[in-house]
């Protein structure tokens, strides 16, 4: 089947502290989001590419690219308010039928393993998303206080979200609520049932300083090995 990955990258860095958008801080001299691009061209060089940014930040990225020589084939679409917009505005760009998968522009580290595993998934049974087990001991705050919470009836949600192409269509097509927090969440309101596939830890969201410590640690361990 077609394999399309929409890779979204609308962030301000506000988290970051700094003026700089976190998908353009520089990781081991290249900007976040390059690596994340990287990951799946080495995949499949085969796979179409959307990339999804704020229209401002185009000429910015542009110049990334040819200064730093970034070859991997993609095609640009300017995002949205709200991250289910800039999702939208990606699907609007892609051809009918396949899989699409829905991707942080600032997870350069998932396993290509699971990447495979979630587009497998999502072609048998329609939608696919990794997930990591929670290991930190989880308390559930009430007006009463907190109490302890099971945390083996809680996982931790990563991307690629993978889904059947007319499947994700569908769904968004519905009014926007402030209650997607993902695609998974979309998909689910209109009424499809998502299966979870096994992620990995390394799969971080960089988001905030400690974030990019990690990576850069991460990165250069693996550049090492």
């Amino acid at each position: 089947m077609k394999r399309t990955v929409i890779i979204v990258a609308g962030g301000k860095g506000l988290r970051m502290g700094g003026e700089l958008p976190k998908q353009f801080i520089p990781l081991q001299g290249r900007p976040v989001l390059m690596h994340t691009l990287d990951v799946f061209y080495s995949w499949d060089p085969g796979t179409d590419v959307v990339l999804v940014i704020p229209e401002e930040q185009d000429t910015y990225w542009k110049m990334l690219c040819k200064e730093l020589h970034c070859t991997v084939p993609h095609r640009i679409v300017y995002g949205g308010g709200a991250r289910f917009h800039s999702v939208r505005n990606g699907l609007n760009e892609t051809e009918e039928g396949g899989l699409i998968a829905v991707h942080d522009g600032v997870r350069p580290f998932v396993a290509q393993d699971v990447i495979s595993s979630c587009f497998t998934v999502a072609e048998a049974f329609g939608a696919a998303l990794p997930v990591i087990p929670v290991i930190e001991s989880i308390r559930e705050i009430s007006e009463d206080g907190s109490r302890p919470f099971d945390r083996n009836r809680l996982c931790i949600v990563q991307t690629p979200q993978v889904f059947r192409a007319d499947l994700l269509r569908e769904a968004y097509r519905q009014p926007y609520d402030e209650r997607f927090t993902d695609d998974a969440s979309v998909v689910e309101a209109a009424g499809h049932v998502i299966r979870l596939v096994d992620g990995n830890r390394e799969n971080i969201k960089i988001t905030t300083p400690v974030d990019l410590q990690y990576a850069e640690l991460y990165l250069g361990n693996r550049y090492r090995l």
